[in-house]
């Protein structure tokens, strides 16, 4: 009999083993990698613009890719040579063309790199972009192509003074032609750009802003790629803005509608002016389209 209990015993421990072997809790998958925003400055800025956000959207757990255009932030290179958009936006062309084929990203443009955002847009379309934010940004599908581009998207600064009163000029290829690079000039800086910013951010700025290649720029055209129009968009109005204004912004968006508007009470640099209302919107609009 107690050899019986004991034999009984054994078993009883042998299949309750075997029970925990067989509820044992499938292997955990790794966790998807964090988002991965891409923000692209305007012209005279550089990646170094994206400082607090950068550090906000770290420290939140994001990846997070400043670059630096042709000409701009540590790029030495002479803005009066960068003649072509092409070349203007070499750099982020080709950061994305360098990703692994099954990685996308958040493309972010402000001011004049709402049109970085574009070329990649029609180049590379849903592979390598999953969501554009267009920030205070130029927005136009295939550049400038007409008149009605080039008033909605170009800024209008003559309430300031004439040409020569509000930028300092590069003639690059001799006077008897257009100009080659531009930047506000420094007294007015502030008045213009950052009128709501903190007074560090403004300084800040006025030590580290380059003249822009304005010619590249303002000829900017892309051919329209099949791929365009399935990158789902955002686009940020700023409200205070004195540079892209607010009726440009909304013209642009009846021109080309995107999936849907984000407002933002700033000046027309809000990573300074409100940088936590719009880290907010960023991640609202990468937890919106699932990214």
């Amino acid at each position: 009999m107690g050899e019986e209990s004991a034999i009984t015993g054994v078993e009883m421990k042998e299949e309750g083993l075997n029970n925990n072997v067989n509820t044992a809790a499938p292997p955990l998958h790794p966790p998807a990698p964090p988002p991965h925003f891409v923000l692209i400055h305007g012209i005279s800025g550089g990646a170094w613009c994206w400082y607090k956000m950068r550090s906000l959207m770290e420290n939140s757990g994001y990846k997070v890719t400043c670059l630096d255009l042709k000409g701009a932030g540590v790029d030495q290179t002479d803005p009066n040579s960068i003649l072509s958009f092409h070349d203007y936006n070499t750099p982020l062309i080709h950061f994305l063309s360098s990703l692994n084929h099954d990685h996308q990203v958040i493309l972010v443009g402000h001011s004049a790199g709402g049109l970085s955002v574009s070329e990649a847009m029609n180049k590379f379309g849903k592979k390598k972009i999953k969501l554009a934010v267009f920030i205070a940004a130029t927005m136009l599908k295939s550049g400038f192509i007409t008149d009605q581009d080039i008033k909605h998207g170009v800024p209008d600064l003559s309430e300031y003074g004439e040409l020569n009163e509000v930028y300092d000029i590069g003639f690059g290829l001799g006077e008897d032609n257009p100009p080659t690079s531009m930047m506000i000039k420094k007294e007015l800086q502030r008045k213009i750009i950052y009128q709501l910013s903190p007074q560090e951010d403004s300084t800040l700025a006025a030590m580290l802003l380059r003249p822009g290649p304005i010619q590249a720029l303002t000829t900017a055209q892309f051919g329209e790629g099949e791929d365009v129009d399935s990158v789902p968009r955002i686009y940020i109005k700023t409200t205070k803005d004195n540079v892209i204004k607010p009726e440009q912004q909304e013209a642009m968006i009846k021109n080309w509608p995107p999936s849907d508007v984000y407002v933002l009470e700033s000046d027309h640099s809000p990573f300074f002016s409100a940088p936590f209302s719009l880290f907010g919107l960023l991640v609202k609009a990468a937890v919106s389209f699932g990214c």
